[in-house]
């Protein structure tokens, strides 16, 4: 019995961090031990993270293990996207010409800013008064 390799990575947006493990398989894909289609509900955050699969045409070819913390769904899902991006540029490194160009091996680095000390948020100012 020989053991099929597993690929793993890590992907980030915002808060939210996501680590993918990926065999090769049928396509099952079971995030924080849950469907992902109950895990993510919309038709678009699916889409989202199947879409580096259907750009390598490697749909339903690999078994996704995922556990992902932090931000909101959307923010997850996008993690989750980059996390595939980066194990699929593992599996294949030809992978990489194809995936880079559309934006899923880059990790978006905006984040909210921390709210300052002796303000009432991040940018704003307590009101000014000139007498």
């Amino acid at each position: 019995m020989t053991a099929t390799p597993t690929t793993s990575a890590t992907g980030r947006r915002k808060t939210a961090v996501a680590r993918v493990w990926m065999t090769e398989g049928s396509g099952e894909i079971i995030i924080n031990g849950r469907h992902f289609e109950e895990y993510l509900p919309t038709a678009e955050l699916q889409n989202s993270i199947l879409a580096p699969f259907q750009h390598l045409t490697l749909v339903n070819k690999f078994d996704l293990r995922v556990v992902v913390k932090g931000g909101g769904v959307h923010a997850q899902a996008i993690a989750i996207r980059h996390a595939i991006s980066r194990s699929l540029t593992q599996v294949d490194p030809e992978n990489r010409k194809i995936i880079k160009p559309l934006g899923f091996l880059t990790r978006d680095p905006r984040m909210k800013e921390r709210k300052k000390s002796g303000q009432p948020g991040a940018r704003k100012r307590f009101q000014f008064s000139k007498r």
